[in-house]
C-alpha cells in the first residue's frame, strides 16, 4: 500500500510548506549557488551546508513545539534528578531508588503501546494536550508532597508511575505529529532539531537541579521549576491546529488495534531492522551502567565526565546536522551510524586514560544522534498516517526500555566477566550483528527515502 507524505496541516498565518527551503536535493544544491552559478565552496559555504536545518523553525505551530519541549525537558530532568534523590533522603536505600525505575517502566509498555493507539483513533491534539496535562499536574503533586513534606516513599514511586503513563502516551501522539507539521523533506531537520533540544536539555537539567538541590528547600524548588517551564508545552500544545485521526483509520482503539499496528510492522522489514538494530545499540553497547566501576577501578575519579560525554556528542552532532536531511540511503546511514557508535565505545572501553575514554564516548554520542534522527524519520515517513500513532507507541516502548535492559546486560556481564568483557567485548558483538543483519535484509540496506512505500498488505 503506498504511502502519501504528509503535508503541514493549515493553520492561519502560518506560511505554505516549501517556502523555507530547498525542497529536494537538487534545489539545495541551486540555493547553495552564488548568484553567477558557481557552488559556494568556501568555508561559509560548507558552514551554511553542515549546521542545523533550521528551516522548520519558520512554521509556527512546529517552532512552538520545539521551544516548547525543549523548555518542557530541562524540567523533566530536574523531576528525574530529584526524584531518586529524594528517594534516598528518606528511606537511604538504593533499592529503593532502584525499584523507582521499574515502577516506571510498566505504564511506559502499557500506555505506550494503547496510547498509541488512541492517538490513531481521535482528534491527536486533544490527546497530546491532555496527557500533557497529565504529566503537569503529577509534577504539581510532586511539589505539594515536598512542599506539606509528606515525607511518603510510597505516594512519589505511585506518582512516578502515573507519570511514566503520561510521558509514554505524551510521547507516542508527538511523534505521530511532527510529520504533520512540517513537509516530509523537513523531517529528518525537524527530528534532528527536537533531538537536540533533548540533549540541551540532558546537559543544563542535571547541572541547574544539583544547584536548586543544594539550596534550602531544594526539592520544592526543583519540581516548581519543573512545573513552570512545563507550561511552555501545554502552551505549544493548545495552540496545534486540529489534528483528526487519518481517513480510514481505527473507531475503536484496542488490543486488536495494538495488534494491526504489531502485524504492519511485523510485515515490513524497514521498519523492523530500524528497531533492531535500535535495541542491538542499546542492549549490547551501552556502557553507562558501568561507569562507576571504570570511574573507581581503571580511572580513579571521572564519574562525572563519563555521564556527561555522550550527551555532549549528541549536542554536537546536532548542532551541525544540516547535512542529515540530505541523505537517500537512510537504511545505509542508519547502519553505519550504529556501527560508528558501537565501535566507539568498544574502543573507549579499551581505553587506558579517563580523557581518551571521554573523547571517544562523545564521537558515540554523536553516532547516536545521528541513528536517532534517522530511526525516527524511517518511521515517520514510511508509516501511513493511519498506523502511525501506534508504530510510535512501540517506539516509545523500545528507546525506553532499551537503555534499562542495556543496564541489566551490562551490570550482568560485569558481575560474572570483568570490566573489558562487558563494556567493549558486547559492543564489538553489536558491530557485527548490526552489520552482518543489515547486509542480509535488503529492503532496509537498499531503502531509499526519496521512494519510501509502506510494506504492502499490512492492514490496519
Amino acid at each position: 500500500m503506498s504511502h502519501t507524505p504528509s503535508t503541514a496541516t493549515p493553520e492561519t498565518p502560518e506560511p505554505e510548506p516549501g517556502r523555507h527551503g530547498p525542497e529536494s536535493a537538487q534545489e539545495a544544491a541551486e540555493a547553495a549557488e552564488a548568484p553567477n552559478g558557481t557552488p559556494r565552496t568556501g568555508l561559509g559555504g560548507l558552514l551554511r551546508r553542515a549546521v542545523a536545518d533550521t528551516r522548520p523553525l519558520a512554521l509556527p505551530a512546529f517552532r512552538r513545539t520545539f521551544l516548547g519541549q525543549g523548555a518542557a525537558l530541562v524540567g523533566v530532568m530536574l523531576t528525574s534528578v530529584a526524584v531518586p534523590v529524594q528517594l534516598y533522603a528518606l528511606t537511604g536505600s538504593s533499592l529503593i531508588v532502584g525499584l523507582g525505575g521499574l515502577v516506571g517502566l510498566l505504564p511506559i509498555v502499557v500506555f505506550g503501546l494503547y496510547g498509541g493507539a488512541v492517538a490513531d483513533a481521535v482528534d491527536r491534539r486533544r490527546l497530546y494536550l491532555g496527557s500533557c496535562l497529565l504529566t503537569w499536574a503529577v509534577t504539581l503533586a510532586l511539589l505539594l508532597q515536598s512542599v506539606l513534606e509528606v515525607r511518603s516513599p510510597a505516594l512519589i514511586l505511585a506518582l512516578v508511575a502515573v507519570q511514566s503513563g503520561g510521558f509514554a502516551v505524551s510521547s507516542s501522539v508527538r511523534g505521530a505529529i511532527v510529520p504533520l507539521l512540517v513537509p516530509a523533506e523537513q523531517i529528518p531537520g525537524a527530528n534532528a532539531l527536537l533531538y537536540t533540544a533533548g540533549d540541551l536539555g540532558q546537559v543544563l537539567g542535571p547541572l541547574l537541579a544539583g544547584l536548586l538541590l543544594s539550596l534550602p528547600g531544594g526539592f520544592s524548588l526543583a519540581y516548581g521549576t519543573d512545573a513552570l517551564l512545563f507550561t511552555a508545552a501545554l502552551y505549544a500544545a493548545l495552540r496545534l491546529p486540529p489534528l483528526p485521526p487519518a481517513e480510514g483509520a481505527t473507531g475503536r482503539p484496542g488490543l486488536r488495534s495494538v495488534l494491526d499496528g504489531l502485524r504492519f510492522l511485523g510485515g515490513s522489514p524497514v521498519l523492523v531492522m530500524s528497531f533492531a538494530v535500535d535495541i542491538a545499540a542499546m542492549v549490547l553497547a551501552m556502557p553507562q551502567a558501568l561507569f562507576p566501576q571504570a570511574a573507581a577501578e581503571r580511572f580513579h575519579g571521572g564519574v562525572g565526565p563519563l555521564y556527561a560525554a555522550i550527551a555532549a556528542g549528541s549536542l554536537a552532532a546536532g548542532l551541525f546536522s544540516g547535512w542529515i536531511g540530505r541523505v537517500r540511503r537512510q537504511g545505509v546511514a542508519l547502519t553505519l551510524a550504529v556501527v560508528v557508535w558501537a565501535a566507539a565505545v568498544a574502543a573507549a572501553g579499551f581505553a587506558r586514560s579517563l580523557w581518551a575514554a571521554v573523547a571517544l564516548l562523545v564521537l558515540a554520542g554523536a553516532a547516536d544522534l545521528v541513528s536517532a534522527v534517522y530511526r525516527q524519520t524511517i518511521l515517520q515517513t514510511y508509516a501511513p498516517d493511519r498506523l502511525r500513532g501506534r508504530l510510535q507507541g512501540v517506539f516509545t516502548v523500545v528507546v525506553s526500555g532499551g537503555p534499562r535492559l542495556g543496564d541489566l546486560r551490562a551490570g550482568t556481564t560485569a558481575a560474572v566477566a570483568s570490566l573489558t568483557v562487558a563494556w567493549s567485548g558486547a559492543a564489538l558483538v553489536c558491530v557485527v550483528l548490526v552489520l552482518g543483519a543489515a547486509l542480509l535484509v535488503r529492503p532496509f540496506w537498499e531503502y531509499d527515502a526519496r521512494a519510501a512505500k509502506p510494506a504492502p498488505g499490512a492492514g490496519a
